[in-house]
């Protein structure tokens, strides 16, 4: 499992909710970041959270903080555990007057929540080999010298121009999204 923080939320060129999850150890525009697609509200959710921001009347989330500390209960720490056809999956463990338990989640719920209790987050390394993608910042430096060239070999490595222009691209919308943009 390695631990990551809330890089940011934004919105992909075909106006899809973004949560970029980014190691811990990693600097901005180093390693590697872990795109997983939400809805609005939960976009709305984990940015309120991340933000400190204050809402008028609680939200979903806020609700089960409410519930956790009604029933003494405490989200000891929150884990995408798998990715399985391309849907995310994650597991929140729990502290309770009974004892440990874990609760099936989706990540952005997971995540929402986490962010709200400050309770750290882990992702699988085998989720973040599979679905995580170079950091926008270092892959924009990168693709000056990727050899594009087809030798007949593997393709480890090898960065198309296709991919390389969408990288570009989700780039430069990173650079210029202002947390604004998703205010309600």
């Amino acid at each position: 499992m390695v631990l990551v923080h809330v890089s940011g939320v934004a919105l992909d060129p075909s106006r899809q909710y973004v949560i970029l999850l980014k190691p811990a150890d990693q600097a901005p525009g180093e390693g590697s970041i872990l795109p997983i697609w939400i809805g609005e509200q939960e976009a709305t959710a984990i940015l309120v959270a991340v933000e400190g921001a204050a809402v008028p009347r609680p939200l979903a989330h806020d609700l089960m903080r409410a519930l956790l500390d009604a029933a003494e209960s405490q989200v000891v720490q929150v884990e995408v555990t798998r990715l399985d056809g391309g849907t995310f999956y994650a597991e929140i463990t729990l502290a309770t007057p009974l004892g440990e338990r874990v609760v099936d989640a989706r990540p952005s719920d997971a995540i929402a929540l986490a962010s709200r209790v400050g309770a750290p987050i882990f992702v699988a390394d085998a989720v973040l080999d599979e679905a995580g993608v170079p950091d926008p910042s270092e892959a924009a430096e990168e693709d000056a010298t990727t050899d594009t060239a087809d030798d007949g070999g593997s393709d480890e490595g090898v960065v198309d121009e296709d991919a390389a222009d969408k990288l570009a691209e989700f780039q430069r919308f990173l650079d210029d999204v202002d947390p604004d943009d998703f205010r309600s």
